[in-house]
């Protein structure tokens, strides 16, 4: 390789064979730290492009006649490269009933003002599930309990941010065989009726303070849960 020389020579040295191994580990470094820092994380500078992907989640409940409607957009960073990640960039609530919208369009502005800053957001999912309405809670369909409006937006980010990948179910095969076996253990144990919690769970089973479900029974010595598996004799 020929390279041109346009200044004085004032010196010279023979390169080693070891100076020489030093020099491409030294451009091999350098090759890989700026090819990390062509990585784009999400931060507040990003731009939002004209297409955005999302999904759209129903909540339904008890206390209002009209569903909302989550929309949550998601932003695709180093799309069609090994780092191509998909980050939620923001988020939109509508339905009909008009009687919470101040502070739900308040709450959705922060969200995404969240999303956009960067850095690890899944704090939010427990942020809102924590919020208790003074009112009281409700259970879903399928006797999971929520402390209130906002922890239901709560769950359906959760949901969402699994979705993409951002969080990691706990929940492991052999957990999901468990939880499976002892439901199948109690269901030749006692007749369970119809109702509009949920079928699937004893009609004696309490309230898990884990994960709201009313699926806890007492099993084998000890209080488990047939929703997340928690048990005490873990």
């Amino acid at each position: 390789m020929t390279k041109e020389i346009k200044q004085k020579i004032v010196g010279y040295e023979v390169v080693k064979p070891k100076d020489e191994t030093e020099t491409k580990k030294a451009e091999v470094s350098q090759e890989v730290a700026t090819s990390k820092d062509n990585v784009v994380q999400m931060h507040e500078k990003v731009e939002r492009p004209e297409r955005l992907v999302g999904s759209t989640y129903k909540i339904k409940t008890p206390l209002s006649e009209h569903a909302l409607y989550i929309t949550i957009n998601d932003i695709i960073l180093n799309e069609d490269t090994e780092h191509e990640m998909r980050r939620p960039f923001e988020v939109f609530i509508n339905s009909k009933n008009m009687e919470h919208f101040q502070w739900v369009l308040a709450l959705t502005r922060v969200i995404s003002a969240v999303f956009r800053k960067g850095g690890d957001s899944t704090f939010l999912v427990e942020e809102l599930k924590a919020v208790f309405d003074p009112r009281g809670g409700y259970f879903k369909k399928g006797g999971k309990f929520m402390p209130s409006l906002v922890a239901e937006i709560g769950s359906a980010i959760e949901d969402h941010m699994k979705y993409i990948g951002m969080i990691v179910s706990e929940d492991d095969k052999h957990q999901k065989a468990f939880i499976e076996a002892k439901k199948q253990e109690l269901a030749g144990k006692a007749q369970t009726t119809e109702s509009e919690v949920d079928s699937s769970y004893p009609d004696s089973a309490s309230l898990c303070v884990k994960c709201n479900t009313k699926a806890l029974v007492f099993t084998d010595g000890c209080m488990t849960c047939l929703s997340c598996g928690d048990s005490k004799c873990q």
